[in-house]
Parts: structure tokens; C-alpha cells; sequence
């Protein structure tokens, strides 16, 4: 190949060298040195690897040799891993048997899910059941009103839920589920993807419950909320009595979470390990957002005698934020596990 080229002017000659492109592998996601949950997803793309057509793409953990390939100039895939730091090698091959790396430095986090016992009762993609109901929550101002549908954009694996909710004075929707009857369980694992719009700047809360009627009848209260007033992780305590409860929500000082600042128009992960016991105190363990563990290690009064059937009960509450407006989010693969 001449890769010198030459141009005359007059008397001087000027040399030009062309240099041919090496390309090489571009990785989007992850990024150097971030900390990512398991499985995270890895985006990467290379079309030219030392000059030659890219025909095959793979990666590997580390030093080992066993390396996933696809035969294509892109990857988009959900990789799992072991918690720790790792080096992660992306890497193409040419249609001449040229091969080139782009080696990415990350830290897993330990599986929050790592904690569930393979005899769980798990109850999946309650999002997708029919029974939901709403209504206005008359422990917040103003008013709201809701709409609920089952919808396949945006969505993760099939149909998510889409909740609208239209408020005044910085009203409360309270959307729920009644999906067990499971009353012995005292452990509860609550995972659930939430999607948010650009209507999230009229948001104030999140609130994501679990309660459940025990065998003597009461009703434990289990809740957890992403608070914008406090910019807090809050939970659930009955301040009152069994029989005169006064549910309160609780600010985690340095648990840091405010739904007005979560990214919008891509998925979130929220999780919560909450445990209970015969008497009515509730553990509060440990809340995850998109892989980040907020330790909470609190234990306080939840019981209640409310009079319910023997069920469990989840719900997904949107508070506004203002005088009015709207919220639109999006709720996929909500899944609670009981032992």
C-alpha cells in the first residue's frame, strides 16, 4: 500500500503521510472505573480493528479465557458477574485475523437478591395482574384522581403498568394490589423497575408497601418511600397503638434519595429487604437503588387491627409536588419474595 503521497509547488515538494485508520473497540457501558450492579448491561461497538472488517466481537473477565462471542460489530447485553473489582476485556476481531481489546475497569456490587432463600414464595410480575385499584389519600392535601393501563413502550421484558396520576395541592394517588394470603411469612424481599418522565418535576414522593395480615389477625404495616421533601429514604412506624395507630413516616438521615433527581426517561431499580415478627415490630434492613445499598438496621412498630382479610397487600403511592399537575410513571417487573 503507498501511504506517501506528493504535491509540487513551484519549487518546494511537500510529503503527506496518510496514516490508515486502526479503529478499534469503543465501550458505552460500563464506564472506567464505576461501580455497577450484577447483571449490568454492556454496550460496545467496533467496525475496523488494525484496518481490517470487524466480523466478531466478545468479552472476558480477568484472566480467564473464556470469552462470550458474537458474531456481529456490536454488543448489547446483560452480563453477570461476582462482586469485586474485575477487569473487563471487550474485544474484536478483523476478517484478516487482526484482533484488538479495549479493557474496562468496574466494581459489581454484591447481589442484593443473594439474600433470598431458594425456598421463597415469590410472587413475580405483579405489575401485569389484574385486580388494581386506586383511590385519593386522604392523609395527603388537596385532591387527585388516577389512571392505570397495561402498556408495551416503554417496557423491559413484555407489558409494564403505567400509572398517571393528576393532582391539586400536592395530592397523593395510592394505587394497590391485594396478591397473597401468605400469613406466616416474616421476611420480605420488595424489587420493582420504576420509569420516569419529564413530569417527575411534579413529583414529590415515591412510596413503594408491603403489608400483611398476620395470623392473629393484624395488619402489619411495611412501607418505604423516596421522599423530595427531605431528600431522604423514609419508612413506615405506627407512633399510636394496635388499636389506635398513628403510621408515620421516618427520615433515614444520610440515606439520600429524591425522585426529582433521578434520571428520566430510563429504568430505575429499587429493592428493600424488610423483616417482621410475631409481636409486630418491623426490621427494616436495607434499601437498593439501582444497585446502591442504603443500610437502614431499624426496628419499629408496625402492627395494626384493622379489620382486613387475611392477605398481603402491595402498594405504589405518587405524591404530587405544587399547587397541580401531573405525574406519568411506569412500573415493570415488580416482584416480592416471602420466607
Amino acid at each position: 500500500m503507498n501511504i506517501f503521497s506528493r504535491l509540487t509547488f513551484g519549487s518546494s515538494v511537500i510529503l503527506t503521510l496518510a496514516v490508515p485508520a486502526l479503529a478499534g473497540v469503543t465501550v458505552d457501558s460500563p464506564g472506567n472505573n464505576t461501580t455497577v450492579p450484577s447483571p449490568f448491561t454492556l454496550s460496545a461497538s467496533a467496525s475496523t480493528c488494525s484496518s481490517q472488517n470487524v466480523v466478531s466481537m466478545g468479552y472476558s473477565f480477568d484472566s480467564s479465557s473464556d470469552t462470550t462471542v458474537f458474531d456481529s460489530q456490536s454488543i448489547n447485553t446483560s452480563v453477570s458477574g461476582s462482586s469485586g473489582t474485575h477487569t473487563l476485556h471487550v474485544k474484536a476481531w478483523g476478517d484478516d485475523g487482526s484482533s484488538c481489546v479495549t479493557d474496562v475497569t468496574i466494581t459489581i456490587e454484591a447481589s442484593a437478591t443473594a439474600i433470598i432463600p431458594s425456598s421463597a414464595d415469590t410472587v413475580s410480575s405483579i405489575q401485569a395482574l389484574s385486580g388494581w385499584q386506586m383511590e385519593h389519600d386522604t392523609g395527603t392535601p388537596g385532591s387527585s384522581s388516577g389512571y392505570m393501563t397495561l402498556v408495551t413502550s416503554p417496557t423491559l421484558y413484555g407489558s409494564s403498568r403505567e400509572f398517571v396520576t393528576d393532582f391539586t395541592d400536592s395530592a397523593g394517588e395510592r394505587y394497590s394490589l391485594s396478591f397473597s394470603d401468605n400469613s406466616t411469612a416474616e421476611n420480605f424481599f420488595y424489587d420493582v423497575w420504576v420509569y420516569l418522565t419529564s413530569s417527575a418535576s411534579n413529583l414529590a414522593n415515591l412510596e413503594f408497601d408491603v403489608n400483611q395480615v398476620m395470623s392473629d389477625g393484624q395488619t402489619e404495616l411495611m412501607g418505604v418511600q423516596c421522599s423530595g421533601y427531605s431528600s431522604t429514604w423514609q419508612y413506615t412506624a405506627n407512633e399510636g397503638s394496635a388499636e389506635s395507630p398513628q403510621p408515620q413516616w421516618v427520615t433515614k438521615s444520610g440515606a439520600y434519595c429524591n425522585p426529582r433527581t433521578w434520571s428520566q426517561y430510563t429504568w430505575h431499580h429499587v429493592q428493600a429487604s424488610i423483616s417482621r415478627d410475631s409481636a409486630g415490630w418491623v426490621t427494616y434492613n436495607s434499601i437498593w437503588l439501582d444497585g446502591y445499598e442504603f443500610p437502614i438496621n431499624v426496628t419499629v412498630y408496625g402492627g395494626a387491627n384493622l379489620g382486613w382479610a387475611p392477605i398481603i397487600n402491595t402498594q405504589f403511592q405518587v405524591d404530587g409536588y405544587g399547587s397541580s399537575g401531573h405525574v406519568t410513571a411506569y412500573l415493570d417487573e415488580l416482584q416480592i419474595s416471602m420466607w
